[in-house]
């Protein structure tokens, strides 16, 4: 054994312990398993630490695809760990979240949560609507810069999510997407809550008394439903479909193309199908399928011809 051998603190104490009980150089060698040379190099520089050169890092599953995510982020800083999880999954890659949200944690600095009160509604009470706009270029029409509008429906309680991109925000649309949700969800809730959208809330008096469209409140009615205005200047309390908003910015609309209207929405179904409404959501801690699978029977029955 020469100099370049590696010996631990543990028989270098030993080395000293040796030679401080009487044993000769030879001795404490043979007993330590170590040469003469070695032994007398430990017994002249002390008790030191011995120290070892830096290892090479270990390649990481990840590492391949640390630049995809960086090159991502850059250029659409909103987009979500999981959906940036599912495209370099397609891509080959094999590991784990975690290792995604490292990598994500250097590209962008993670925002500091904000502490909201939590507000919850029993099975079939509440459903919340609201539109966003997005703006979109479709393939069909490149150079053509359009803004399309998504109605949202969200269950307060499972917050199984349906929602549609529409052209207008107008009453007829509004009147066609309200049919469609109740449609797909298979009932209506007993009240439906609105950010005073102008096609819901038309006025309000000095005593705080709402008047709503005749239009919507005579749909609603027919499907059991009513609606309710959210407080003024109280967005918050709209939180389960507005939050959404940004989750469908984040994990569908950026970093795709659509060829039209039409294709906006037909991936946006098979997105709610297979991402959005199986996932377990953050807040409620369930599978949101399950969920509103036990939900529906809460819900108002959907009158004869229109379920």
């Amino acid at each position: 054994m020469g100099d370049a051998q590696v010996v631990r603190l543990g028989k270098i104490v030993m080395i000293h312990d040796l030679k401080r009980q009487g044993l000769s150089l030879s001795a404490i060698a043979r007993q330590a398993g170590l040469d003469r040379k070695t032994v007398r190099k430990y017994l002249d520089t002390g008790l030191e630490a011995p120290q070892y050169a830096p290892r090479d890092p270990r390649p990481r599953l990840i590492d391949p695809y640390a630049r995809y995510l960086q090159d991502r982020v850059a250029q659409y800083p909103d987009l979500s760990g999981k959906r940036l999880l599912r495209e370099i999954r397609d891509l080959g890659y094999e590991g784990g979240y975690t290792a995604v949200k490292e990598v994500l944690r250097d590209a962008r600095p993670p925002k500091r949560p904000a502490f909201e009160r939590r507000f919850e509604t029993p099975p079939g009470h509440q459903a919340q609507v609201d539109f966003a706009e997005f703006v979109v270029e479709f393939t069909d029409e490149p150079g053509v810069i359009r803004k399309v509008w998504l109605f949202s429906m969200v269950l307060g309680h499972s917050r199984w999510l349906w929602g549609r991109f529409c052209a207008s925000q107008n009453l007829q649309t509004v009147m066609r997407c309200h049919i469609a949700a109740f449609d797909a969800l298979g009932g209506a809730t007993c009240e439906i809550l609105y950010d005073r959208m102008k096609t819901a809330v038309i006025g309000e008096s000095t005593d705080g008394v709402i008047t709503y469209n005749a239009s919507l409140v005579a749909l609603l009615a027919h499907y059991g439903s009513a609606p309710r205005a959210c407080q003024p200047y109280r967005a918050k309390t709209k939180g389960k479909v507005e939050r959404p908003f940004r989750y469908i910015r984040q994990d569908f609309f950026l970093g795709r193309t659509f060829r039209n209207l039409e294709d906006l929405n037909v991936q946006f179904d098979h997105w709610r199908a297979t991402i959005a409404n199986p996932r377990v959501h953050a807040t409620t801690n369930r599978v949101i399928d399950e969920a509103f699978a036990e939900e529906k029977a809460s819900l108002i029955h959907c009158p004869a011809g229109d379920a």
